[in-house]
């Protein structure tokens, strides 16, 4: 590190579990976000103030008026820019050093394939079931580590799917792809700007975490948030043995 970023990093490098080292490893991560939305707005900004090396940022939409109320990376003036190049000019104000790569489109698996074998950790912050899915999917194939989140009205959850880990569940646990799914979303049932922010920011935390190899991750738990009473609860969540994911999958390889 030079002397600028000595001195830009020094609150983390005083820091026993990140150090020199640890910051060092930020700088040398290799991150894919999927959503520059309500989740991932917060999310990106926490990861490029940090160090993260390298972003990968992929989304298909366009700033529209309506995303201001909860999106903080993007700004009225930047309204029917592509989100990815809106955040990307907040990325580099906020810290230039940042490896930051726009995708302004929708991924097929191929694509996707390409990116994750590439990154050290990927941030679902879709609000899309099927997406959810793909990404779920193809980070098990390649054993790279998914934060993924939700946030609707006032309520929002977060958890860690650590494919690194034999014994972490997957989202098909939860979720079966075959239901074909597609949850509510803000644009349907709104959202309170300070709860996705809230989610968001513990997407971005346990990211830092993953990178760091610090601390217990929450593989294997799944963090709920009550934005009425302002509640965190945690919940234990299970391995399906049945999965058609992480069970047929594994049992393929």
């Amino acid at each position: 590190m030079n002397d600028q970023q000595l001195l830009r990093y020094a609150r983390h490098i005083m820091l026993d579990d990140v150090g020199f080292e640890g910051q060092e490893r930020l700088l040398n991560s290799r991150v894919l976000m999927v959503g520059a939305g309500g989740l991932g707005a917060p999310a990106l900004m926490y990861l490029v103030a940090a160090g993260v090396g390298t972003i990968h940022l992929v989304d298909d939409d366009d700033v529209e008026l309506s995303n201001l109320q909860r999106q903080i990376v993007h700004s009225t003036e930047r309204v029917g820019m592509p989100k990815v190049e809106s955040a990307k000019q907040m990325a580099k104000m906020l810290n230039p050093e940042v490896n930051f790569i726009a995708h302004h489109q929708r991924f097929g698996d191929e694509g996707l394939e390409q990116l994750i074998q590439d990154v050290d950790l990927v941030l679902e912050c879709t609000d899309n079931f099927n997406t959810r899915q793909q990404l779920n999917r193809i980070c098990f194939k390649y054993k790279v580590p998914m934060v993924s989140a939700a946030a609707i009205r006032f309520d929002g959850q977060v958890t860690v799917y650590d494919f690194r880990e034999a014994s972490s569940p997957c989202y098909a646990c939860q979720y079966d792809p075959s239901e074909n799914l597609q949850p509510d979303n803000c644009a349907t049932l709104g959202v309170l700007s300070t709860v996705v922010g809230s989610i968001g920011m513990m997407q971005a935390h346990e990211a830092l975490k993953l990178l760091l190899g610090m601390g217990r991750s929450l593989a294997g738990r799944l963090l709920m948030f009550d934005g009425r009473d302002t509640r965190w609860q945690e919940f234990k969540l299970r391995k399906n043995p049945h999965c058609t994911v992480c069970a047929e999958l594994a049992g393929i390889d």
